[in-house]
């Protein structure tokens, strides 16, 4: 397993931007560049859906909901995963999961007003 904290959520009016983050903060930094990671996000109600995803090589997807107004990427050498977030609409609201080989990050809220 390697645990993972998320941070940057909030709330933001509709239209507004977001970072989140994710540290695997107990991950050896040679062996973080090796990782696939991903963003999950669950709204009250609703099961936990894959937001994006970015392989150990730096290959991206997305779900069609967030194609073009999210953005993930990753810091190696911070051993960090961001999920930049733009254009937000109140259907974006929820609690955000970071997800690494084995285990889920405890999750940061994001609420978008309308």
């Amino acid at each position: 397993q390697v645990p993972v904290r998320e941070s940057g959520g909030g709330l933001v009016q509709a239209g507004g931007s977001l970072r989140l983050s994710c540290v695997a903060y107990r991950s050896i930094l040679s062996s973080f560049s090796g990782y696939d990671m991903a963003w999950h996000r669950q709204a009250p109600g609703k099961e936990r859906e894959l937001v994006a995803e970015i392989s150990a090589g730096g290959r991206t997807t997305y779900a069609d909901s967030v194609k073009g107004r999210f953005t993930i990427s990753r810091n190696n050498g911070k051993k960090t995963v961001y999920l930049q977030m733009k254009d937000l609409e109140p259907e974006d609201t929820a609690v955000y999961y970071c997800r690494s080989p084995g285990t889920w990050g405890q999750g940061t809220q994001v609420t978008v007003s309308g």
